[in-house]
């Protein structure tokens, strides 16, 4: 997959080259838009994750404007449920429509019910995914996440 669109940002899937790149893209956007949420893997042990475990599992898309890595979509299914586990944009890029157009690549990869967890704190990425049809269906203290923080678990029922 490797696809053209707006505004010269393109999608394509993730690949062992791209590791390093899209694990910085995500420790960046973390630091700059959860300050609150402690970050509990080190930068090398995000790029050691990302290289030897989400990108070899699939389901991994880049957006790239030119050759840079500006977005981060992760996508699986489990049970039948898809899920969003994880969508991260560089600092900068949020606002230019590069996360709607991952979110709406992983609607057309997943099935009709697609689930996310996002912080409680997180009003930006709740607002977000609320625009787009996603419903708060539970709310936890954060005891089932590694940050320990409040987070919200989202649904999206895609028409039939």
């Amino acid at each position: 997959m490797d696809s053209e669109v707006a505004n010269g940002v393109r999608l394509l899937a993730a690949r062992s080259e791209h590791a390093e790149e899209a694990a910085d893209v995500i420790v960046r956007s973390r630091e700059a838009y959860l300050p609150y949420a402690p970050m509990v893997h080190s930068v090398e042990e995000t790029r050691c994750w990302m290289r030897d475990v989400l990108i070899p599992g699939g389901g991994v898309t880049l957006a790239l404007r030119g050759q840079a890595i500006v977005g981060v979509l992760a996508i699986s299914t489990e049970a039948g449920v898809g899920w969003v586990d994880q969508l991260y944009l560089l600092p900068g890029a949020p606002g230019e429509g590069i996360g709607s157009l991952l979110l709406a690549h992983a609607l057309t990869q997943l099935p009709q019910t697609v689930r996310l967890h996002t912080f409680q704190e997180n009003t930006r990425a709740r607002r977000f995914y609320e625009q787009r049809g996603f419903v708060p269906v539970a709310f936890t203290d954060g005891r089932d996440n590694e940050e320990r923080c409040p987070d919200v678990l989202y649904e999206y029922r895609q028409p039939d």
